[in-house]
């Protein structure tokens, strides 16, 4: 009796043609079943009333300070921005300022660049003036230290007025991610009541007062502070925003 694959074989020695099985027709189903993808992050922040702080040297030495009982990490100063890195933002569809967000701070802890990533996007920080001393206020971080959704992030952001050169402080909570919960929203507004309560026991403190944060020109141009060399936010500033000094016009 042949075998089979002989008979193939033979077949396609005399080059016959091999014929396919006829195609089975394929029936469209009534409904198309689709996977669905989607990503919700929400982020939060509160920021409190400011508090007017004496001019002098020590004064930007008692930041940090006032987060004590409440810091849970390591304390971070971060100082304005230099005017290169002017346009530094944390969104990354707009590639060129990405990176010169993560040129300014790819050297700092999980928990500071989660800090400015949440406060920068929301308009609650603005470093181009801004000094921010921060840590974890509440809640945990995942292996790679970066704080959970539900956690608390904040302190102190401070910077100094540009009619009298006092510092302005005020304090500065946020939070979020991928996921929510009901009761971080009270927590973050009890936590930022403490930050609040130390910012005004601080010896320096004379009161709350109005929030007038400066506006950056177009362009920021600055000048450059005689003192400590830092180029200042905008052309029009009075004192610089990292020391306080009052800057030197030719």
């Amino acid at each position: 009796m042949p075998l089979e694959f002989l008979k193939r074989r033979r077949g396609a020695e005399t080059g016959a043609a091999v014929v396919p099985p006829p195609a089975t027709p394929v029936t469209l189903p009534e409904e198309v079943v689709a996977q669905e993808y989607s990503l919700r992050l929400y982020y939060g922040a509160k920021s409190s009333a400011g508090v007017r702080m004496k001019t002098g040297p020590n004064a930007l030495v008692e930041l940090p300070s006032m987060l004590a009982g409440l810091a849970r990490s390591e304390i971070e100063i971060i100082e304005p921005l230099p005017v290169e890195l002017g346009e530094a933002s944390p969104v990354i569809t707009h590639p060129s300022e990405a990176m010169q967000w993560l040129n300014a701070h790819h050297d700092r802890s999980p928990v500071a660049r989660h800090a400015l990533a949440v406060l920068e996007q929301v308009g609650a920080l603005d470093l181009a003036f801004d000094t921010f001393v921060c840590a974890l206020l509440e809640g945990e971080v995942d292996t790679a230290g970066y704080p959970e959704y539900s956690a608390i992030v904040g302190g102190v952001a401070s910077h100094w007025d540009e009619a009298t050169g006092d510092m302005i402080c005020r304090a500065v909570v946020g939070w979020g991610g991928k996921g929510v919960r009901g009761d971080t929203d009270r927590t973050a507004s009890r936590i930022l009541a403490g930050l609040l309560t130390n910012i005004l026991a601080n010896q320096y403190a004379l009161g709350l007062t109005a929030i007038e944060r400066p506006v950056p020109a177009a362009g920021r141009g600055g000048l450059v502070c005689a003192h400590c060399g830092f180029a200042s936010a905008h052309e029009r500033a009075f004192y610089c925003p990292k020391c306080g000094m009052r800057l030197l016009r030719g």
